[in-house]
């Protein structure tokens, strides 16, 4: 009988073993698949497709290849064939709405000349791989294609579908890229979370101090100053001269300080900040959370040592070019100024056109929008969703640090997304503080990633997508 007893609890401890070795999704051999990594990622940064050679189709090739030999079906939607967007979906079982990886195959030209490594090279020297596109965008594109080779190889069961969205024309050109996917393929790519470009986790001094997620970003608005007046000759200056009154309403416009206004984000931002910050710093970081004087004084130290804090408390305006006059001996009948205008999300555009107005106070100066280098307006993403959660948490286990939620004072396609109510958050790998004043950053001459940064990405993209798809 006691044989029995044990025999039979011996075999429901060894079922409820196996239930629960069944219940937990397989986890990818992470150091087995770096040299894959590194083959897709350097095969990528390899294939030259700046704003300069006008196509992203050979990046597209490349993926639908990979991706399809594995047996991940893949579609291709293109309003240019020159500017393809390729979609890849792993099915769940339709119990949560889809979640969407995406990322730009496009990247800014290049000046050859400066670039110590070739920067189609991928040349992997120091622990680092210098390439365009190295940390923006192919990092992203290749932690997307390894996350949905290891779904599809591990046979991960799904509780939501997983959507691969590799984009063009981010860098240039939208209307070929997330313009038409979001207008004609809707379906496609509709998912209740997104995770894009637009964050990430900065290291100082070979430190990790903190990692940011973008939740929101400022919407950019182009306008332009008119001046007219008489035209007339340079012998004769005249009080109504147009190049005289654009310059001071320039330099008025420059001076003036729209309002601070925080949000949920850039509130959080403040105040988690503060909390790992020398006390100075700290100090300032609270002080506009809690305004009063301590907040004026905070400002003016940002407009004249951090310019990037100052521009995330406001509605931002830089006057950009100035256009005036054609021969030295003639007073122009007009001159204008372009202004880059980065406004907060909620934003009323037509009361601040209102304001500039009154601050300029200039019967002679008109204000026009230019219509160039717009965003759609959106609500910023919560910071209450699972997905935020799951990726504070996916933060603390791969990098162990803090989680700041951030509005980019820069613009991104998430916000076309955003504008159609998907909750969409900006991620990215560690980059060094230091390297950006050395021109090793996005867009610069010499474009690096860490290689260790790049594997811990890809990892990092794994625990996100996992813990918000997995069936439970």
């Amino acid at each position: 009988m006691m044989y029995l007893k044990t025999t039979m609890r011996t075999l429901l401890l060894l079922s409820l073993a196996s239930t629960f070795a069944i219940a937990q999704p397989k986890s990818p051999d992470w150091a087995k698949l770096q040299d894959e990594t590194m083959r897709h990622f350097q095969a990528m940064l390899r294939i030259n497709s700046s704003t300069a050679t006008g196509t992203e189709a050979p990046v597209v090739d490349y993926l639908k290849s990979v991706l399809e030999k594995e047996g991940i079906a893949t579609q291709v939607f293109a309003n240019d064939p020159r500017h393809p967007n390729l979609v890849a979906r792993i099915k769940g079982n339709g119990k949560k709405k889809p979640i969407l990886l995406m990322a730009h195959t496009d990247v800014v030209s290049v000046d050859s000349a400066k670039w110590i490594h070739p920067p189609f090279s991928a040349t992997r020297e120091g622990g680092h791989v210098y390439g365009r596109g190295s940390v923006d965008d192919k990092d992203n594109v290749v932690a997307a294609l390894m996350v949905m080779l290891q779904l599809k190889r591990l046979n991960i069961q799904l509780d939501r579908d997983v959507i691969f969205l590799a984009e063009s024309g981010e860098e240039s050109n939208t209307k070929v890229g997330i313009e038409y996917m979001v207008k004609e393929h809707w379906a496609e790519i509709d998912a209740e979370y997104c995770f894009a470009e637009g964050g990430g986790v900065t290291r100082k001094e070979g430190k990790v101090i903190y990692a940011s997620v973008s939740t929101t970003e400022k919407v950019p608005n182009g306008l332009k100053m008119i001046s007219k007046g008489p035209a007339g000759h340079g012998s004769v200056p005249l009080q109504d001269n147009a190049v005289v009154h654009l310059a001071n309403a320039v330099a008025k416009i420059a001076a003036w300080q729209t309002p601070m206004r925080l949000n949920e984000t850039t509130r959080t931002f403040f105040t988690r900040l503060a909390a790992i910050s020398p006390p100075t710093d700290a100090a300032r970081y609270l002080a506009v959370v809690n305004g009063g004087i301590e907040a004026e004084r905070a400002q003016e130290y940002f407009a004249a040592k951090e310019p990037r804090m100052y521009s995330t408390l406001r509605t931002s305006v830089s006057p950009n070019i100035i256009k005036g006059g054609y021969l030295v001996n003639i007073i122009p009948s007009e001159a204008e100024a372009t202004l880059d205008v980065r406004a907060l999300p909620d934003e009323d555009m037509p009361g601040l056109i209102a304001e500039m107005k009154r601050v300029i106070n200039d019967s002679q100066i008109d204000i026009v929008p230019t219509g160039a280098n717009r965003r759609p307006i959106s609500k910023p993403s919560r910071l209450d969703t699972e997905a935020f959660k799951v990726t504070e948490k996916a933060i603390t286990k791969i990098y162990n640090t803090v989680t700041l939620p951030v509005m980019t004072t820069g613009a991104s396609d998430k916000a076309y997304l955003q504008a159609k109510g998907m909750e969409c958050y900006g991620i990215g790998p560690i980059t060094d503080l230091e390297d950006g004043p050395k021109g090793f950053g996005a867009h610069s001459d010499q474009e690096r990633i860490l290689e260790e940064s790049l594997h811990k990405f890809v990892q990092f993209n794994w625990e996100i997508v996992i813990n918000l798809a997995k069936s439970n």
